[in-house]
């Protein structure tokens, strides 16, 4: 590990800790939030709280990872620096994580959506094992220590995406556009965001063959933020729009809570 500013090492910290945050309050929202959607679409909530809090968990634990891999240490102008410790960064944690997480993301997807039982499970299990293997595909670039294994790998890892493209824009139009309301706009919006932060994550896997290494302090640093950028957009920023998803269906199909409160009440 290079040595780190204290200004470098403190904003990683904190993007860390924010993150870790984020995704324990919108875990927190969701759970009790479930109740305010049908049954049918309950399952979805679930996955959802799912994602955030098994990436709570391993934000805790790259949090943790990354307070003790650095030590603050004197130099000689007498000012002070991070320095590797000898406990090196568990950046794995991340990868598995993802390896979890990022297959329910596309199942909670299909499951408020509209489809053919048959299809649906189809659909979901094809989606899932891309997901799987867009991350898996990624990680031997990840701890690769030249660029050129991190570019190969990174290309690799971009076919399985580009097929989870295509069947959100192409497989999966036809079945949006038979939705109706603010169920069709949040759904066609949300194939946006899903590519918008599925789409940023290459970009910072890139940022080390662009720097042309892969243990410059400032790329390490860009690379640990832009992650969680990337994280909180894509699992707590997609799990609220799944709730909306599921909340507008549940209304348009008849479902409401404030019904339910008064006639169980009376």
């Amino acid at each position: 590990m290079p040595e780190l500013s204290i200004s470098q090492f403190g904003v990683v910290y904190n993007a860390f800790s924010f993150t870790f945050a984020a995704m324990m309050a919108t875990f927190i929202f969701l759970l009790l939030s479930r109740s305010n959607i049908a049954p049918q679409y309950r399952a979805a909530i679930t996955m959802s709280a799912l994602v955030v809090a098994i990436a709570g968990y391993h934000y805790f634990r790259i949090f943790e990872s990354w307070d003790a891999a650095f030590v603050l240490s004197s130099v000689a102008d007498g000012g002070a620096r991070y320095v590797a410790s000898g406990s090196l960064f568990n950046d794995t944690y991340r990868y598995i994580d993802w390896l979890l997480t990022v297959p329910l993301l596309v199942a909670e997807l299909i499951a408020v959506m509209t489809l053919a039982p048959g299809k649906k499970g189809a659909l979901t299990f094809r989606l899932a094992l891309a997901a799987a293997l867009m991350v898996i595909l990624g990680y031997p670039g990840e701890i690769a220590g030249d660029t050129a294994s991190r570019a190969l790998w990174g290309f690799i890892s971009t076919i399985p995406f580009i097929y989870i493209v295509y069947e959100l824009f192409v497989g999966l139009g036809p079945a949006i556009q038979k939705e109706t309301g603010e169920a069709k706009t949040l759904l066609s919006n949300i194939r946006l965001l899903l590519l918008g932060t599925w789409g940023f994550y290459p970009i910072v896997y890139l940022l080390p063959i662009l720097v042309g290494s892969t243990v410059d302090a400032n790329t390490i640093v860009a690379v640990q933020i832009g992650y969680c950028i990337a994280d909180v957009a894509a699992k707590c920023g997609y799990g609220i729009m799944i709730y909306a998803i599921a909340r507008a269906k549940s209304r348009q199909e008849g479902y409401d809570l404030s019904s339910r409160a008064i006639a169980a009440s009376g």
